[in-house]
């Protein structure tokens, strides 16, 4: 096979480098981000492809929301930490993902979510966030656009916001270049090389690349793409649809935060003029869906005409739907390998756990120190790696309260 200048084997359609220190597997936020964080923890050569193109997946279809208001403590870490980094963005690399500081309202709408919030409150406090409870008339103050009467308050952070996912796919391209990190587009991982249970390699489409590290991410596909490694990883893939409504005066941005209803897991924030909202069917068969399911769109637009009563009429701007991947509860990956006799040595896994934007960055960097030493200043990882899921992919731990309500199973039955 020919060889470049470079040590690079040639293909035809491109070239792969012979070796790297490491090799990211996906292109999406966390292989985008990952793959930089790599690069300015002191990794030398550091390699990223990516099947298709950068982003292209839900990373660039997403609605950006990032709320650190956590329902459990990692998340609420996470989720800070991703935020914080969104905000220094510019003055790091030059360039930022365009996140808003807009402020996030968790309404609670009978008593039993009005304590299970303040008990939420009083966690994510203790973490150092800055959120606090608002009573109804407060709300309605801050929100003129909710109907009144319809909730008992709720939980208010106003450093929540949201960014632009194709910026933010814009931001991690331009960090890889500045970083020197190598991408490799329209190049597919077609196995992994194992020897004395420790990675040595992996082979592309492109041709094999000899490596000591590889970090597996790929969204949806991680299953699949963790499966080329004998390692199975727990996360599905299923459909979610954003909407967008054409402007109405009442919806200035500077009069109202983000809303998430998350007994039906249905958020919105403004839009150009207009609202956002963006759902997830917990009845839905896991899978690559693509398509929109009109029925399911009009239920949560009644639901949200309730409660957003200027949104009845409004003419649907555009609307479109991803897949985007999850876990059984709702909570990242971040850890080691697992193969059927233990640990795999040097191979780390990635999942957000259908989080991209609001815990990409903390996720991406804590695998990124992960697979360097082992260990990660970001998040406590002691519970977030493959070890908590059993044969059936059913995992030791609670779901994450406030997640999207994504389907039970990651697999169709």
């Amino acid at each position: 096979m020919p060889r470049g200048a470079n040590g690079s084997r040639q293909t035809g359609s491109g070239a792969v480098p012979a070796g790297a220190d490491a090799v990211v597997v996906g292109g999406g936020t966390i292989g985008g981000w990952g793959a930089y964080f790599l690069r300015r923890a002191g990794a030398g050569r550091v390699v990223l492809i990516e099947r298709d193109t950068l982003g292209c997946g839900a990373s660039s279809r997403a609605a950006g929301m990032v709320r650190a208001q956590g329902g459990t403590p990692a998340a609420v870490r996470l989720g800070m930490w991703s935020r914080d980094f969104y905000l220094r963005q510019r003055a790091e690399i030059g360039v930022d993902s365009g996140f808003v500081t807009q402020g996030y309202f968790l309404p609670a709408f009978d008593e039993a979510e009005v304590e299970r919030a303040r008990a939420r409150l009083a966690m994510q406090q203790a973490l150092g966030l800055e959120v606090h409870w608002l009573d109804p008339d407060d709300a309605d103050r801050r929100n003129p656009t909710m109907t009144r009467g319809t909730h008992l308050g709720g939980s208010f952070a106003p450093g929540d916001g949201f960014l632009d996912p194709p910026r933010n796919v814009a931001a991690y391209t331009v960090a890889l270049a500045r970083a020197g990190v190598e991408v490799h587009e329209r190049v597919a991982l077609t196995g992994v090389r194992l020897r004395a249970g420790r990675v040595i390699g992996v082979d592309t489409t492109n041709g094999p690349i000899d490596t000591d590290s590889v970090v597996l991410t790929g969204g949806p596909g991680l299953a699949d793409v963790a499966a080329l490694a004998g390692v199975r990883v727990p996360t599905g893939g299923v459909r979610h649809q954003v909407a967008v409504t054409e402007p109405h005066p009442i919806f200035d941005s500077e009069r109202f935060p983000m809303v998430f209803d998350v007994g039906h897991g249905l958020y919105w924030r403004p839009h150009e003029g207009g609202v956002l909202f963006g759902m997830s069917n917990p009845g839905e068969v896991p899978g690559v869906a693509r398509a929109i399911d009109w029925a399911y769109l009009e239920r949560m637009r009644s639901r949200l005409e309730e409660l957003v009563p200027a949104v009845r009429g409004l003419e649907l701007r555009t609307v479109w739907a991803a897949t985007i991947d999850y876990t059984p509860d709702h909570l990242p990956v971040i850890g080691p390998a697992l193969g059927r006799d233990g640990p795999v040595a040097g191979i780390t896994v990635a999942s957000a756990g259908g989080h991209g934007m609001m815990w990409g960055p903390a996720v991406s960097s804590a695998v990124a120190d992960v697979a360097l030493t082992g260990t990660t200043d970001v998040v406590d990882i002691s519970e977030l790696g493959l070890d908590r899921f059993d044969a059936e992919g059913r995992s030791r731990l609670d779901p994450d309260p406030l997640a999207l309500p994504f389907p039970e199973r990651t697999t169709a039955p």
